[in-house]
């Protein structure tokens, strides 16, 4: 299990960021994430594995004026 927003969700070998957001029905599209204590940005979301367990956060962008 993993753990997106505090919500537990399946884990599979080898899920990257990419794989995790394709399969939710959210189209946000997001540029960091944020795994564990790590920061991944847009051009690493298919090569960045995640781990069993791991707790992930999506970081919208936030635009003001």
């Amino acid at each position: 299990m993993i753990f997106l927003n505090n919500e537990a969700l399946p884990w599979h070998e080898g899920m990257t960021v990419a794989d995790l957001l394709k399969e939710m029905p959210d189209a946000y599209p997001y540029v960091v994430v944020r795994v564990n204590d790590h920061y991944v940005s847009k051009p690493n979301f298919d090569s960045y594995k995640i781990s069993d367990h791991s707790k992930i956060y999506l970081i919208p962008l936030i635009a003001g004026g």
